[in-house]
């Protein structure tokens, strides 16, 4: 089979096209990178990528709509026959206009369950969507034993300030509307019930409110709580380092916009280099004994950050989802904490950094998982068996 892949400007994007471009040849078959960015990029130009295309393209695998983001690309996989797999890693609430229009033969793949049930209910013209968890890349490199490891606890991701997400709200709808204020509420409903996914908060504040509770009603709020979906993410991310930071324990971000956090200027709070390429944070998260995560607000679904922690050998400190219950069990193969109780986490990270021997432990337990689950060995096995099935290869 052939397939075609994207480089544009999301790095990590890039890397993950790597891992699955490459082990699509090691099974076989012939793969290419078109480079968005560079025209004339060596090995990936625009050129090239015509010279490939003038044979069959069985699909092209994307993330986040990169390479069917353009009336020109949808045309091109039309005229080519082609099946676009487009590999979303966040909320499809982002992509309303691509569900909306597609190429003919498409696929949609997404990282929570609960996204899955979104696109048929709100989507049905997408007729292939189906839940892909995330992946990790299995390390090359030789394991830390846990006592030698440099940082106590690690954090890999960026920071907002929360209130600068809301208000982006006031460029989608004037403060005084009826609008603005269904998603002010929206947003303090989530604060206070953490196991709920948005759609479900939209749904709540719509029934108090006693506003019309119909698919359109909910679709159309949908399309414009993207700054909101970004607050209550960066409202826990906040709370999570700040409750571990009064607590005592030394943190280490890695990520932009740390500066701007409350506890800052605090002794206790490393921030670390921000323009590190990403596989270079593999040796960062190789060397910490605890990796912490904070789920984006995926309450059925999955995160690299879970699967590479394991991958290294380190301790995956997370708040949890339904998947993510499903599949591991607290204190045996992940330590888990619940955002609804953050009292409680300081007493979970002292636990795992204090008992090497149960760390050691529950780290083998959770690499033997993620090894055999949740590499890029297994997202390809998953996209060739749901394309095969879906649009079967002549």
């Amino acid at each position: 089979m052939r397939f075609v892949l994207f480089y544009e400007t999301t790095e990590s994007f890039n890397y993950f096209s790597d891992e699955i471009a490459a082990e699509l040849r090691r099974r076989g078959h012939d793969a290419f990178i078109l480079d968005l960015l560079h025209a004339d990029a060596p090995l990936h130009s625009m050129q090239e990528f015509t010279a490939f295309c003038g044979q069959k393209v069985d699909a092209a695998i994307c993330f986040d709509r990169i390479g069917i983001h353009n009336e020109h690309y949808i045309g091109l996989w039309n005229l080519l026959g082609t099946c676009a797999v487009n590999i979303l890693m966040d909320h499809p609430l982002r992509f309303h206009p691509t569900m909306e229009h597609h190429p003919d033969r498409y696929i949609q793949l997404c990282p929570d369950e609960s996204h899955v049930n979104y696109v048929r209910k709100y989507f049905p013209e997408v007729e292939h969507v189906g839940f892909l968890p995330h992946a990790g890349t299995v390390d090359a490199e030789p394991a830390v034993p846990y006592a030698e490891k440099k940082y106590d606890i690690l954090f890999s991701g960026t920071y907002y300030i929360p209130e600068t997400k809301l208000q982006e709200i006031e460029s989608i709808c004037p403060k005084e509307s009826s609008l603005y204020h269904i998603y002010m509420q929206i947003a303090q409903h989530l604060s206070a019930h953490t196991s709920e996914t948005l759609e479900e908060a939209v749904s709540s504040v719509l029934c108090t409110a006693q506003m019309p509770l119909n698919d359109n009603a909910c679709r159309t709020i949908m399309r414009g709580i993207t700054p909101i979906d970004w607050m209550i993410r960066m409202h826990y991310r906040e709370k999570v380092i700040q409750t571990l930071i009064d607590a005592g324990f030394h943190v280490h971000v890695l990520g932009r916009g740390w500066e701007n956090h409350p506890r800052a200027g605090s002794p206790n709070l490393h921030i670390m280099n921000d323009r590190i390429p990403f596989a270079e944070t593999f040796d960062y998260i190789r060397n910490a004994k605890i990796n912490l995560n904070v789920m984006p607000w995926f309450k059925a679904g999955t995160h690299d950050r879970i699967f590479n922690t394991m991958l290294r050998r380190s301790v995956c400190l997370t708040d949890t989802s339904t998947w993510i219950d499903s599949h591991f069990t607290n204190g045996e193969n992940i330590a888990l904490y619940h955002l609804e109780h953050l009292e409680r986490l300081p007493e979970t990270a002292d636990f795992w950094l204090n008992h090497p021997t149960q760390a050691e432990k529950l780290i083998s337990n959770a690499y033997d998982i993620a090894s055999g689950n949740f590499t890029w060995v297994n997202c390809v096995d998953s996209i060739l068996d749901i394309l095969t099935r879906k649009y079967p290869i002549s």
